[in-house]
């Protein structure tokens, strides 16, 4: 199965939205397998910045991402990158369909609720950065036989 990290952003925290977007997460049929919230310092914000840390808006990012905690989710599933992004919906959320967590709860493009990898291979690099091997969870679902097929579970 894949993995891939969600950061819940300061104003998912300050606006009282968390419960509602694990919540749309966890109906999907996604399993989380980490969870913990945290303030995010200079270091991890930029190893997690990186392609951006050199652009004039960086410095507005940082100061929001360090105003308040985080909510820091690892995230299992079938093609669950893709899953979670269609659910967050784009960047700006003034572009956001109707129905995904941006679209329904954001405006500003600078206060967008949520972070989620882009790829595969970033999913599995974020998680590693956020999170330990032993703050990872195995378990089984219950429902998995009836969110996967039988093909989608191997």
């Amino acid at each position: 199965m894949e993995k891939t990290l969600i950061i819940l952003k300061p104003d998912a925290l300050q606006r009282t939205l968390v419960g509602e977007i694990i919540q749309r997460l966890e109906r999907k049929g996604l399993k989380l397998i980490g969870m913990k919230m945290s303030r995010l310092d200079d270091a991890v914000l930029r190893a997690h910045y990186a392609h951006i840390v050199d652009k004039p808006f960086y410095k507005d990012i940082e100061t929001f991402m360090q105003s308040a905690p985080v909510v820091i989710l690892a995230v299992e599933g079938f093609e669950c990158v893709d899953a979670v992004r269609l659910i967050v919906g784009p960047t700006n959320p003034r572009l956001a369909d109707a129905g995904t967590i941006r679209g329904d709860l954001a405006i500003g493009n600078g206060r967008n609720l949520i972070h989620a990898s882009d790829s595969k291979e970033n999913g599995e690099i974020e998680v590693s950065r956020f999170f330990a091997k032993d703050e990872l969870y195995s378990y089984e679902r219950t429902d998995t036989p009836d969110v996967y097929s039988p093909a989608e579970r191997k």
